[in-house]
């Protein structure tokens, strides 16, 4: 292996160890549940998750969802790493963490 790969590598590693170096501005993934896959998407107009749960209520949100952005929460924006359901429900954020 030559140098200049080497130092290609390196750098990879380097990078691998700085997640916030990545921003997702769309992303679909499928979640495996526990009752069945689902299909999340991050878009321009926000999450969407194929799930019952986001699909029957009105809260913008899901445990699948919710899961996603604390794995990637390093490499969304501040909008999308926080669901609007707080705010949909009229819940303060700070109440919640109380």
């Amino acid at each position: 292996m030559n140098s200049s790969m080497i130092g290609k590598i390196e750098k990879a590693h380097r990078y691998a160890r700085e997640p916030e170096r990545v921003r997702f501005s769309t992303l679909q993934a499928t979640f495996h549940g526990g009752h069945d896959d689902y299909v999340i998407s991050l878009t321009a107009d926000g999450w969407e998750c194929s799930c019952h749960t986001f699909q029957a209520h009105m809260v913008d949100t899901c445990s699948h969802i919710m899961a996603l952005q604390h794995i990637l929460a390093p490499m969304l924006s501040e909008d999308d790493r926080f669901s609007a359901h707080h705010e949909v429900a009229g819940v303060d954020e700070a109440a919640l963490t109380r």
